[in-house]
């Protein structure tokens, strides 16, 4: 058994999941996350003042599955996503 952990960005959610069930997954575990890196963040304007926004939206998916459907299940996230 292996796990997968894959964080991706929200609107991509989608095209991931149908990536993953045409591989033949049962199921997956998604949570809601925050995150920086190469995606810059933003400024925003609260009470006249601003601030930046560097933790942006994304969303961490979890796979838990035999170790004969890892190449699959990776190859069809990182084309979905």
């Amino acid at each position: 058994m292996k796990k997968i952990e894959a964080i991706i960005k929200p609107f991509k959610l989608d095209e991931v999941k149908e990536a993953l069930q045409e591989a033949g997954l049962q199921g997956i575990t998604v949570t809601e996350a925050k995150g920086f890196g190469r995606q810059k963040g933003h400024t925003e304007l609260y009470r006249g003042a601003e601030y930046v926004v560097d933790f942006l939206p994304k969303v961490k998916i979890e796979v838990v599955l035999g170790d004969d459907a890892v190449e699959g299940a990776i190859e069809a996230i990182r084309k979905a996503a």
